[in-house]
């Protein structure tokens, strides 16, 4: 696995048990019931459903659940098979930015803040990602956003005064990401402040993991341009892992998650030398500082709206 010397920032999402919106394919944003919000966590935690377990979750008739499996098709997000409702793809963008949406949110929001007006920023794809572009671009005025993302790309269109760069590469179809050695010779044209990018997984023992090869080493061609990384995951990956590696902890100065983490996780990033800020439902933050004595990577100064991280450490 490729060690990269620079310092990391990692970002994490808060969980949740109702979203309020769903983006389809074409793009929309359809307005979903509180229902309709349990039925698809349910879906994508899952991947497969039978339709009468869905009506014994809700609570409600069959009829009644396939008239909201309708609604959920008609987004794009999943599909009907013989008596199952069935994520679409567990790649597709649409269907991860449904899933725990209002925290996600939260969290992308709270991560743009520590950007400056006028930056130059790269984003990977990912849900997470997707949502702190739309937030860089809402809070920031002159920066410019370089991305390997088609669907990140395209969301930004409704941002005229953000800049877009879109990485050239052979798009991933369902996640419309894009990998290969070209990404890698497009990169080679920048140098950034910052990149966000996304995980699968975090253990102590084998770092930061990913799903997919191919947007695993995207990652690192792109970490090689970045003075520092930002990677955005749910955290309930915090303690699972996917097959591939991604990034070492020891390559990661900061995680930002939310307030309901693993507290076993946030101890295992600290013990690795990686700083945790932990972000509450109401958005106010926690810092765990790195335990001292551990080995980790120069932690550049990350500007909050009170300051600095290392300004709030030592406060």
């Amino acid at each position: 696995m490729l060690e990269v010397s620079r310092s990391f920032i990692v970002v994490s999402t808060l969980q949740t048990k109702h979203f309020t919106v769903a983006y389809g394919r074409k793009g929309g944003m359809e307005p979903m019931s509180s229902r309709q919000t349990t039925l698809l966590e349910a879906i994508v935690a899952a991947g497969r459903v039978a339709v009468t377990e869905l009506a014994q979750l809700a609570e409600v008739s069959a009829v009644t659940i396939r008239k909201d499996l309708d609604a959920l098709e008609s987004c794009g997000l999943i599909r009907r098979e013989r008596g199952f409702a069935v994520l679409v793809s567990a790649d597709d963008p649409a269907g991860r930015l449904a899933y725990h949406y209002a925290d996600k949110a939260r969290i992308a929001r709270a991560a743009a803040g520590t950007v400056h007006d006028g930056e130059t920023v790269m984003v990977e794809a990912g849900s997470c990602c997707t949502l702190l572009a739309e937030q860089i671009a809402t809070q920031h005025s002159g920066t410019t956003i370089i991305t390997n993302s088609a669907f990140i790309a395209d969301r930004l269109r409704a941002f005229p005064a953000t800049r877009v760069i879109l990485l050239g590469g052979e798009q991933q179809p369902d996640s419309r990401v894009m990998v290969g050695p070209m990404v890698e010779l497009c990169a080679q044209q920048f140098l950034v402040d910052r990149l966000f990018v996304g995980t699968d997984g975090f253990t102590a023992r084998l770092g930061f993991t990913a799903r997919d090869y191919l947007r695993a080493t995207a990652v690192r061609a792109l970490a090689e341009r970045a003075e520092h990384v930002v990677v955005v995951t749910e955290s309930e990956k915090l303690g699972g892992h996917g097959p591939v590696p991604l990034l070492p902890a020891s390559a990661v100065s900061t995680v930002w998650t939310d307030a309901a983490g693993d507290p076993a996780q946030i101890t295992a990033l600290t013990d690795s030398g990686v700083q945790v800020v932990t972000v509450s439902p109401s958005g106010a933050t926690t810092t765990h500082s790195a335990a001292a004595g551990a080995t980790t990577r120069p932690t550049a100064a990350i500007r909050t709206g009170a300051g600095t991280l290392e300004e709030e450490q030592s406060s």
